[in-house]
């Protein structure tokens, strides 16, 4: 991914992709169907698409947010009377999306728990939605197990692969029918920017999917596709602070008198690592908001950027206790940042 541009350069080209703000292009008699119009491709976003297919070993396609993805997949690949199944404790804004927007089309929608997905019943849903870790309760699904369950129903199997990135994980390879990732988080690793994408082997719902895009308008700004670009040549790096990051703390958090739980996604063979994002449950409230104070975690719904942040999940409507705390990892010096957690927890 990181030479895909290097390997091809002429002297005198730009090491780094550049950025092209164009939403017009110069016709010629037969024009390329990616260079027409900005709401169809441009050359930026079609770059950081190529440099995504290469890391998910996929066509992919990008959208102005995680949410842009999971709306645009949903029109295309549903129709009026189809089910979807989703989990229950996975991300809200998928659930209210599938019941507040595509309900009225015709679309249902029915729910199950992360624990409990690998055997609910699967007939009769034309697609099922899960994420693996879940989020927030960091849950895991066998997916190879559970694909083979899909086929063997005639359902479409959708993978949110927001947590682990396809570094860490490659849903497609263990049977998923397409991918959904929010490249908002570590994809990008900056927290200044929404995007999001979606892969897939699936050449006839790419085919739909870019139609969906295309006609919705929903194609993300070059600058925002350049910046996710930035993201993805450290993002190796990244996760690997972030992960060594979240195993140095667990031990200190498992260890506290002042932590009641502790969430961690169980070692699983279809994934690289555990991952960057601990669940942490405090007596209260106010004990898990002082944590976060003393800690020097950002207050952030959001995870997956640089600075360690944690988000009181109990407030958004999520089925955990209200001193739960999904925390996320990012890269500070290990060492100073477990100094700073024991510290934290022995002022509580």
């Amino acid at each position: 991914m990181l030479h895909a541009r290097s390997a091809a350069l002429t002297p005198g080209d730009p090491v780094p992709e550049p950025l092209v703000m164009t939403s017009a292009f110069a016709l010629p008699e037969q024009p390329d169907p990616d260079r027409t119009y900005g709401r169809t491709a441009t050359p930026s976003v079609s770059a950081v698409e190529q440099r995504l297919s290469l890391i998910e070993d996929a066509p992919c396609l990008l959208f102005p947010s995680g949410m842009g993805a999971y709306g645009a997949l949903l029109m295309a690949a549903l129709q009026s009377g189809d089910r979807v199944l989703l989990l229950s404790d996975g991300y809200f804004a998928a659930r209210a999306l599938t019941e507040q927007i595509l309900a009225p089309f015709g679309i249902s929608m029915d729910t199950v728990p992360a624990d409990g997905i690998a055997t609910a019943p699967l007939e009769g849903y034309a697609m099922v939605v899960i994420e693996t870790p879940s989020n927030p309760g960091l849950q895991v699904v066998d997916i190879a197990a559970f694909s083979a369950r899909c086929r063997a129903a005639g359902a479409r199997l959708v993978v949110d692969n927001t947590v682990c990135t396809p570094l860490l994980q490659q849903p497609l390879d263990l049977g998923a029918d397409a991918v959904i990732v929010s490249d908002t988080k570590a994809m990008a690793g900056h927290s200044d920017l929404l995007m999001g994408h979606v892969a897939s082997r699936d050449t006839a719902l790419m085919e739909k999917l870019h139609a969906t895009r295309t006609l919705a308008g929903a194609i993300p700004a070059p600058m925002e596709a350049w910046l996710l670009l930035r993201g993805l040549e450290t993002l190796e790096i990244r996760l690997a602070r972030m992960c060594e990051n979240a195993r140095a703390a667990l031990p200190l958090l498992q260890n506290s008198d002042k932590v009641a739980d502790v969430t961690y996604p169980r070692p699983h063979p279809q994934a690289a690592d555990q991952g960057f994002l601990v669940g942490a449950t405090f007596a209260d409230t106010p004990t898990a908001d002082r944590f976060l104070s003393l800690a020097g975690f950002a207050p952030t719904t959001s995870f997956g950027g640089l600075h360690s942040s944690g988000d009181r999940r109990a407030r958004w409507g999520d089925d955990v206790p209200g001193g739960f705390l999904r925390l996320s990892f990012g890269i500070e010096p290990t060492a100073q940042l477990t100094a700073g957690l024991t510290r934290a927890l022995e002022r509580l």
